[in-house]
C-alpha cells in the first residue's frame, strides 16, 4: 500500500565523510586594522536557492548555496542534489572585519550570481558567472559538473569596484543588500548613530564611483565615497536603532524594512528617501503588552516573503521574556500611493531562545534552542491554524552518551562502530583525535578507513603506555579499555555537539526543501510517515490528536492513538541490557518471541515505577487492541505485489531526450544518496523498535488474557496465529533494513572486478540494471547507498515519471512529496518479501560477498521469498570465497525454484527464445558453465553426472554431459575415467572429438603409456587417423606426433609404416623447419626409417614416397595448407606413386648429415642449408672448408670433384697471402677434415696444412688424365701464384704437355721453356723417370712425343721477345739436340728391320 505522509517533518543529516578538505581559501587583504571596541559577532549561516531550482529541466534544479560566517572568515558551499559539483566551496577570510550576522547575500541575474558581503568595515561584491552560462550544452550528461566557484581565482575581489572599506563611523549593526536592474550593488547599513545608510558599488562591468547615501528622520543627506558630511546631524533616540533591516524591490522603487528597537516597523523608499510607513507592532500584541514594550528589542527578527497570492509579507518575531510572539502583516497599498499593513495573524510559542525563522507564503517555520541547549524546530500555516498548534519536526538525537557493551563485545570494536556508524562527522573525529594526541601532527587526507586505524592505534598507544605492570589479567585489560575508549568517545561527542549547533533555517519556496544550516554540517527535513509519526510523538501531541490517517473509522483511530501511546511506554522501559539483548537474538537468529517474552519478564520482575501496571490501565481503553494493531501492521508492512522490476516499469522512452536526461540524473548526488539512504535507516531503526514494543506488548496481553481480550471470541488464537508472526516477520525485516544501512561495502580490485564481470557474463546477465557499474564518490559507502545510487534511483524514478510522458518535463520538483516517495519506494525494492530482486542482484555485481552471505543468512530462516535465489546468489558468494563445494550445495537448493522465480528464469534464459530442453537441465547447464569459468572440474564432474538424470532420452544433451565430463576428467588427468566417459557418449560424432582430445592431450602431458594401453575397442583405425591428421597439422618442434605414431605402428610390428611415418616426419623438416634443431631431428628420422627397412627382408624394404599435400611446399618455411594470400590451397592434382628403396633412403640421410654437418660448423647458415640441393650443398660445404663432407656428398651423388679441389686450392691461395687472422680462422676448418697427423706447432703453419690437405686428396682421389691437378694448377695461375714445385712434379709425370700449355695460356715462357728443356732432357734420356716416360728415347724403346704445337708456340713467343733470345737459343740448340737423336734412333729403328732380314 501506498505510505501515508503526516504533517510533522524528520531531520536527516547530510555531513560529509571524507577527512581531506576541499575547500580552498581565498584572503582579501583591505590594509586595516581591527576596529578599537569592536562587537565579537555570533556565528552565523544562510542559503540561496536558484530561481528555476524547481524546474526538472533547468540546470540549476535542486541547487543552492549555503555559507556560514565565523569572525572575519565566510565559507561558501554550492550544492546540488542532481549532480556533484566539483570546487564547489571556498573560504573567503577578510583579516579584522567580522562578517555580521547574516551580513552575506546573494543575487541572481540573468548572467551571473552576484555575492554581496557586509563586515563590520567594509562591504563586497563576488560576481560568478551563472551556471546556465558555463555549460556548453544545457543537457548536463556528466555525474559531475563545476561549480560556479570553480574559476574564483579569476574574480579580482580586491579591485575598487568590488570592495569598499567604510569610515569609522559606519560600522554596522545589521544589513540588506539588493541589485539595480541597471547592476548597481547597493547595501542597506543600519549604522549605530541611527539611520539607514546605502553604499551603492557600481556595475562589475562599468566603471563608475562609490556613493554614500544616509536617511533619517530628520534630514537626508547624499555624499560621494570619501566626502564628509556636511550637514549637521539631528539627535537620534537610541530607541531608534534598527536591529533588523530587508530590502524589497517593489514596483519602480526599493523598500527598506527596519525593525527598530522602539518595537517599530518602519518602511523606507529608496527612490524618495523618506520614510512612507511607520508601524507600532506593540498594537498587535493582544496580551502582555507592557512586557513586550520593557523588553529592549534587540532581539527582534523581520522576515519578508512574496507570493502571488498573498502579495508580500511581513512576519515580525517579537521577543519577550517568557513567551515569544509572531505578527505576520501584508503591506496594502491605498489610492493616493501611500502603504498600510493589514495584520494577518499573531502566533505564540514558548520557547527561550530563538536561532532563527523563515517566512514562506503560507508557513513560518522556527528554529529555537531550549534551556538544554537542545535543537528544537517547528513550522506553523500562519492563515489557517486557529487552534494555533505548531506541527513538529522532529530533530535528530545526538549520539548516545554512553555504549552499552555486553560481556561478550570487545570494547574497541564497539566504540569503533559507533565512532564509525555514520552518527558522527569526520571532522568531529579528526579533532577529537588532534586533542588526543596533543597536538602533535596535523592529520590531513585520510580516509575513513585510514581514519579508523588511526583512531585505533592512537588510543591503543595511550592505554600502552599507560600500563607499568609487566602482566596485566584480562579483567583489568578489560576494564582500561573501557577507560580510554570512553574518554575518547566523550571527546568525539563533545566536538558533535559543537559542530551540530544550529544556525540558520533555509527554505527553497521553489521546491518546498527545508534545510537545517549548522555549524559543521547541513541537515534536511523530510516528510514524516503517519505511522513514524505516531510513534516519535510526544504525549501532548498524541493527547492533541483527535483523528490519525491509519484509519478512517475515528472509534478505531482512537484506539490506534491509545495503543501508539502504551508501545511508546513500554519501549521507554526496553533500554540499554533488555535492548541489546533483543538485538542481539534478531542477529543470533533467535525467535523473536521467545525473546520478546524473557524482555516481558524481566520488565515484570523489575517494575519498581509500576509502568506495566500503568501501560495496563492504559490498554483498558482500547475497545478493539486486535484492529488497532493490524491497522498498525498493516502500516508497516512494505510488501506489494507490484511489479518492481526493471522490466515491469513503465520506460521514460515517451519523453524527450532533455527530460531522460534531467530525470536520470534527479538524486543522484552524493547528498542526496546520503540523504535518501540515511531517511531508510532512521526509518528502519524507528520502526524496528515500534515492532519490537508492539511485540512484546502483545505477549502481555497474552499474559493478560480474557481481562484485555474479548472471552469467547478467539481473540487471544488470533493474535497468537496472525498478528504476532505477522509482527515478528515485520521485526525481522527492519531489523535487516537497519544492518543493511549500517553495512559499508568492501573496495574491490580491478582485476576481481573483471573477474567477476566474466562470470556474470557466462550467466548473461552483464545486460541487468541490477548490474550498473558503481559510480558513486562517497566514501565509505554503504550497501543500501551503492545500491540506490547504481540500480534503484533509475527504476524509483521510472515508476515515478514513467506513466507521465510528454508531461514529466512540467512537472514542478516538490520536495516533500518526491522524495517521500523515493524513500518509500527504496524500502520496497530492500523489502526482502517482495518478488524485486534487484538488491541482491546488485551486491553480486559489484563483488560485496561477505555483505551477501550475512544478507542471506539473516533472511533465511524467516523468509520465504525468492529462497532459490537467494540460494543461488550465496553460491556465487561461496565461489568467489574459494568454497567450492559450499557452493555446488547452494546451486543445486536452488535448482527446485528454478521454474518459480524471475531471477533464476533470466539465469537458464528461459524467457528469451523457445527452447523444448527441460528448464531444470538449462540451469544445470548455466551452472556448469559458472563453473568452469570458475575452474572447478571436480564441481563440474558431480553437477554434470546429476543433469545426465534431467536429460532423459535426448542423446544430443547426454552427448553433451558426457563431453563435459570427459573434458574436465582429462583435465585432472583422470585418464582411464576420461576414456570410460568417452565410451559411455552416445553421439558418434562427438565420441570422435573426444578421441581427438584425448590424443591430444596425453601426447602432449607425454603419457603415451596411457595412450598405447587403452584397448580402443571399435576405434583402432580412428586413432591411427587422427594422430596422422594431428601430425600433419601441427608444429613439429612443440609436438611429437610422428614419435607417437611411429611408436604406436613399432608397437605392433608394423615397421615399414614405422618407416615411412619417419621417413614424411624427416620430408617435413626439411622444409618446415630449417633449424639446427630441426636437422638434427631429420638425421635421426632418416637413421630410424634405415633402420625399420633393414628391419624388413630385402624384397620388402621399401616405402611408398609421402604425398605432397603432406611435405612439399613451394615456399620454403610457410605454411603447407595455405596460399601467398593466407587462403586455404588447393587440393593437390594426383600424382603417380614414386616408391623409395633403401639406397634412396640412405642418399636422403647423407644429404641431410651433410646439412647438419654444415649447420653445427656455421649456424647461422642452417635456413639456406636446410632447403639446398646437393650440387647446392656441394658448393656450400667448399665455401666453409668442409672438404671432407663434400666430397663423401660428391661420391654418393655421383657428382664431379672438380669444385672441392677448386674451392680448396682458393682457400690455399688466401691463406698464402692473407694475415694473421686468416692464419687463425683456417685452423677451425682444418681441423673439420680429417687429416692425418694434423700438425698444430709453431714450426707448421695453416698454410703449410692446407697445402697438404691439398696433396692428400690429390693422392686419395685420382682422376682420369689428371683433371683435378690439371684444374688446381689452373685455379693458381689465374691467380697469378706460382704452382708448388710438389705439384709441378705431381703432374708433369702424368701430362707434361698439359703443363706446357697451361703455361702458355698464362704467358708464363720461361716456366714453359725450361720444362721443354726438362721434357727434351727426359726424353734423351735424363730424368725421364720425372716425367712418366718408362725408356728414353732410342731405337728399342717405345715411341715417344713431344707437343709440337706448343712448342713452336712457345718458339715464336721467345722469338719475338728480346728479354728471351738467350732462352730461345737454348731452346733450338735442345731441339736440334732432339731432332738429331730422333733422326739416329728413327733411322736405326727402320733399319733395324732390314738387318734381321739379311741372310747371314
Amino acid at each position: 500500500m501506498a505510505a501515508i505522509l503526516e504533517r510533522s517533518f524528520i531531520e536527516i543529516s547530510g555531513f560529509e565523510r571524507e577527512t581531506a578538505s576541499r575547500v580552498r581559501d581565498i584572503t582579501i587583504n583591505l590594509g586595516v586594522s581591527a576596529a578599537p571596541g569592536a562587537v565579537k559577532h555570533p556565528d552565523s549561516a544562510g542559503g540561496f536557492f536558484y530561481e528555476e531550482s524547481g524546474k526538472l529541466l533547468s540546470i540549476t534544479s535542486n541547487r543552492f548555496i549555503h555559507w556560514s560566517t565565523s569572525g572575519d572568515t565566510v565559507q561558501l558551499v554550492e550544492q546540488s542534489l542532481d549532480v556533484n559539483l566539483l570546487n564547489n566551496a571556498i573560504r573567503l577570510k577578510i583579516p579584522h572585519c567580522p562578517l555580521l550576522p547574516g551580513g552575506v547575500h546573494v543575487h541572481e541575474t540573468l548572467n551571473n550570481v552576484v555575492i554581496l558581503i557586509v563586515t563590520c568595515q567594509s562591504v563586497h561584491q563576488l560576481v560568478l558567472p551563472h551556471p546556465t552560462h558555463m555549460y556548453r550544452s544545457e543537457l548536463v550528461t556528466e555525474l559531475q559538473v563545476q561549480s560556479i566557484f570553480t574559476d574564483v581565482w579569476k574574480v579580482s575581489v580586491q579591485d575598487a569596484a568590488h570592495s569598499y572599506v567604510l569610515p569609522p563611523a559606519q560600522s554596522p549593526i545589521t544589513s540588506a543588500t539588493w541589485l539595480s536592474p541597471d547592476g548597481h550593488a547597493h547595501f542597506a547599513l543600519a549604522t549605530p548613530s541611527g539611520g539607514i545608510t546605502v553604499v551603492t558599488l557600481p556595475p562589475h562591468d562599468q566603471q563608475g564611483s562609490i556613493s554614500l547615501l544616509e536617511m533619517k528622520h530628520s534630514s537626508v543627506m547624499q555624499r560621494l565615497a570619501g566626502w564628509m558630511p556636511t550637514a549637521i546631524r539631528g539627535e537620534q533616540s537610541p530607541c531608534d536603532l534598527a536591529v533588523c533591516v530587508a530590502a524589497w524591490p517593489l514596483e519602480h522603487d526599493t523598500f527598506l524594512f527596519t525593525l527598530c528597537q522602539d518595537h517599530k516597523l518602519r518602511v523606507w523608499s529608496y527612490r524618495e528617501q523618506q520614510c512612507v510607513l511607520a508601524a507600532d507592532l506593540l498594537e498587535y500584541v493582544p496580551a502582555g503588552r507592557a512586557e513586550v514594550r520593557r523588553s529592549p528589542g534587540q532581539t527582534h527578527r523581520m522576515r519578508l516573503s512574496f507570493s502571488a497570492s498573498t502579495g508580500l509579507c511581513v512576519a515580525v518575531y517579537l521577543a519577550a521574556p517568557n513567551q515569544g510572539q509572531f505578527c505576520v502583516l501584508q503591506l496594502v497599498a491605498t489610492d493616493n500611493s501611500r502603504y498600510s499593513l493589514e495584520h494577518i495573524s499573531t502566533l505564540f510559542n514558548a520557547q527561550e531562545t530563538l536561532v532563527d525563522f523563515v517566512l514562506t507564503s503560507t508557513d513560518i517555520w522556527g528554529l529555537w534552542v531550549d534551556d538544554d541547549n537542545q535543537t528544537v524546530m517547528k513550522y506553523i500555516n500562519f492563515e489557517h491554524n486557529v487552534a494555533g498548534l505548531w506541527n513538529q519536526v522532529f530533530v535528530q538525537p545526538p549520539p548516545d552518551e554512553e555504549i552499552h557493551i555486553g560481556p561478550d563485545q570487545d570494547p574497541r570494536e564497539a566504540y569503533l562502530d559507533a565512532l564509525f556508524s555514520l552518527r558522527f562527522t569526520a571532522a568531529a573525529v579528526v579533532k577529537a583525535l588532534q586533542i588526543y594526541r596533543r597536538g602533535s601532527e596535523r592529520i590531513l587526507d585520510l580516509t575513513w578507513d585510514s581514519l579508523k586505524k588511526e583512531v585505533t592505534l592512537t588510543v591503543e598507544n595511550e592505554l600502552q603506555s599507560s600500563v607499568t605492570e609487566f602482566e596485566v589479567s584480562q579483567e583489568d585489560y578489560r576494564m582500561l579499555q573501557l577507560d580510554f575508549w570512553s574518554q575518547f568517545y566523550a571527546c568525539c561527542l563533545q566536538y558533535q555537539e559543537a559542530l551540530s549547533t544550529p544556525l540558520a533555517l533555509h527554505v527553497n519556496q521553489a521546491t518546498a526543501m527545508v534545510c537545517l544550516l549548522k555549524k559543521g554540517f547541513v541537515s534536511f527535513l523530510l516528510p514524516c510517515f503517519a505511522v513514524d509519526h505516531l510513534y516519535l510523538s510526544s504525549d501532548e501531541y498524541l493527547l492533541s490528536e483527535e483523528e490519525t490517517p491509519l484509519s478512517e473509522d475515528p472509534e478505531l483511530g482512537s484506539d490506534v492513538l491509545q495503543l501508539v501511546q502504551c508501545v511508546r511506554l513500554l519501549g521507554e522501559c526496553v533500554q540499554g541490557e533488555m535492548a541489546c539483548e533483543m538485538d542481539k537474538a534478531l542477529d543470533m537468529l533467535q525467535s523473536p518471541e521467545r525473546a520478546a517474552e524473557q524482555v516481558l519478564e524481566n520488565l515484570l520482575a523489575n517494575d519498581s515505577d509500576d509502568v506495566i501496571e500503568d501501560i495496563t490501565n492504559k490498554l483498558q481503553d482500547v475497545r478493539n487492541p486486535l484492529a488497532a494493531m493490524n491497522a498498525l501492521l498493516r502500516e508497516l508492512d512494505l510488501e506489494t505485489d507490484m511489479d518492481m522490476s526493471p522490466e515491469g516499469t513503465a520506460p521514460l522512452t515517451g519523453q524527450s531526450l532533455s527530460v531522460r536526461m534531467s530525470l536520470s540524473q534527479l538524486y543522484g548526488s552524493t547528498v542526496a544518496v546520503s540523504v535518501v539512504c540515511q531517511t531508510v535507516c532512521l526509518t528502519a531503526m524507528s520502526r524496528a523498535q515500534l515492532c519490537r514494543d508492539l511485540l512484546i506488548l502483545q505477549h502481555l496481553y497474552l499474559r493478560l488474557g480474557d481481562n484485555m481480550l474479548l472471552p469467547g471470541c478467539g481473540q487471544s488464537l488470533h493474535m497468537q496465529q496472525d498478528l504476532i508472526p505477522r509482527c515478528c516477520h515485520l521485526l525481522c525485516c527492519y531489523h535487516l533494513l537497519k544492518q543493511l544501512s549500517q553495512t559499508f561495502t568492501s573496495p574491490v580490485p580491478l582485476d576481481t572486478l573483471d573477474t567477476n564481470l566474466q562470470h556474470l557474463s557466462v550467466l548473461k546477465l552483464t545486460d541487468s540494471a541490477a548490474l550498473a557499474p558503481n559510480r558513486s564518490v562517497l566514501n565509505p559507502q554503504t550497501v543500501v547507498e551503492l545500491f540506490y545510487q547504481n540500480v534503484a534511483r533509475k527504476v524509483i524514478v521510472s515508476q515515478l515519471f514513467g506513466q507521465q510522458g510528454a508531461e514529466a518535463g512540467q512537472t514542478p520538483l516538490h520536495w516533500p512529496q518526491l522524495i517521500s516517495s523515493v524513500v518509500h519506494l527504496l524500502a520496497q525494492h530492500l523489502w526482502p518479501s517482495n518478488p524485486s530482486f534487484l538488491f541482491p542482484e546488485c551486491m553480486m555485481g559489484n563483488c560485496q560477498y561477505t555483505q551477501l552471505q550475512e544478507y542471506v543468512r539473516l533472511i533465511g530462516p524467516w523468509c520465504q521469498a525468492n529462497v532459490g535465489s537467494c540460494r543461488f546468489i550465496l553460491g556465487q558468494a561461496y565461489l568467489a570465497s574459494g568454497e567450492g563445494h559450499k557452493a555446488l550445495q547452494c546451486f543445486q537448493e536452488a535448482a527446485a525454484e528454478v521454474e518459480k522465480e524471475e531471477f533464476l528464469m533470466r539465469v537458464t534464459g528461459m524467457g528469451e527464445e523457445p527452447n523444448t530442453a527441460a528448464p531444470r537441465l538449462l540451469y544445470y547447464n548455466k551452472v556448469l558453465q559458472l563453473l568452469e569459468d570458475v575452474g572447478l572440474p571436480e564441481l563440474v564432474i558431480n553437477l554434470a553426472t546429476l543433469a545426465i538424470s534431467e536429460a532423459g532420452n535426448d542423446q544430443r544433451r547426454q552427448a553433451a554431459l558426457w563431453t563435459r565430463i570427459f573434458k574436465h576428467h582429462l583435465d585432472l588427468g583422470h585418464n582411464r575415467e576420461a576414456y570410460e566417459a568417452l565410451t559411455q557418449n552416445p553421439e558418434p560424432r562427438s565420441r570422435l572429438d573426444c578421441l581427438r582430445q584425448l590424443v591430444v592431450v596425453l601426447c602432449e602431458r607425454a603419457q603415451l603409456q596411457d595412450l598405447v594401453q587403452f584397448p580402443y575397442v571399435n576405434l583402432h583405425e580412428e586413432v591411427v587417423v587422427i594422430i596422422e591428421s594431428r601430425a600433419r597439422a601441427v608444429d613439429l618442434l612443440t609436438h611429437n606426433y610422428y614419435e607417437l605414431l611411429y611408436a604406436f605402428h613399432i608397437n605392433r610390428h608394423n615397421y615399414r609404416k614405422a618407416g615411412t611415418v619417419m621417413f614424411e616426419y624427416s620430408m617435413r623438416l626439411g622444409r618446415e623447419v630449417r633449424t639446427l634443431r630441426g636437422l638434427q631431428k631429420q638425421v635421426n628420422c632418416l637413421l630410424a626409417a634405415l633402420n625399420c627397412l633393414r628391419l624388413i627382408r630385402p624384397e620388402y624394404a621399401w616405402i611408398v614416397q609421402p604425398s605432397s599435400r603432406a611435405v612439399q611446399s613451394d615456399r620454403p618455411g610457410a605454411s603447407p595448407k595455405r596460399d601467398h594470400d593466407g587462403e586455404l590451397a588447393a587440393a593437390p592434382v594426383s600424382r603417380q606413386i614414386e616408391i623409395l628403396e633403401l639406397k634412396d633412403v640412405e642418399k636422403e640421410y647423407v644429404l641431410a648429415r651433410s646439412r647438419l654437418t654444415l649447420a653445427q660448423h656455421q649456424p647461422a647458415s642452417a635456413a639456406l642449408a636446410g632447403g639446398a640441393s646437393a650440387v647446392e650443398m656441394v658448393a656450400l660445404l667448399v665455401q666453409s672448408g668442409l672438404f671432407d663432407t663434400a666430397l663423401l656428398l660428391c661420391h654418393t651423388f655421383k657428382l664431379p670433384l672438380t669444385p672441392v679441389f677448386e674451392g680448396l686450392t682458393f682457400k690455399c691461395i688466401k691463406l698464402q697471402y692473407g694475415g694473421e687472422q686468416s692464419q687463425n680462422e683456417a685452423w677451425t676448418w682444418l681441423a673439420a677434415n680429417q687429416l692425418a697427423g694434423l700438425i698444430t706447432t709453431k714450426e707448421c703453419s695453416a698454410t703449410d696444412e692446407a697445402w697438404r690437405l691439398l696433396a692428400v686428396y690429390l693422392e686419395k682421389h685420382p682422376s682420369q688424365n689428371a683433371q683435378h691437378h690439371r684444374c688446381v694448377i689452373n685455379r693458381l695461375l689465374s691467380h697469378g701464384v706460382p704452382v708448388p714445385d710438389w705439384l709441378v712434379i705431381a703432374f708433369k709425370e702424368v701430362d707434361a704437355a698439359t703443363l706446357l700449355r697451361l703455361y702458355l695460356n698464362y704467358d708464363l715462357l720461361e716456366p714453359a721453356a725450361e720444362l721443354v728443356l726438362e721434357y727434351v732432357d727426359a726424353l734423351l734420356g735424363k730424368g725421364h723417370q720425372y716425367f712418366g716416360v718408362e725408356r728414353p728415347l732410342s731405337a728399342v724403346a717405345p715411341l715417344v712425343w713431344l707437343p709440337y704445337t706448343s712448342i713452336d708456340q712457345l718458339l715464336q713467343s721467345l722469338g719475338s721477345s728480346q728479354p728471351h733470345s738467350t732462352v730461345y737459343e737454348r731452346l733450338k740448340m735442345k731441339l736440334k739436340e732432339y731432332y738429331r737423336v730422333v733422326e739416329q734412333s728413327s733411322r736405326h729403328r727402320v733399319q733395324a728391320p732390314r738387318l734381321h732380314t739379311q741372310p747371314v
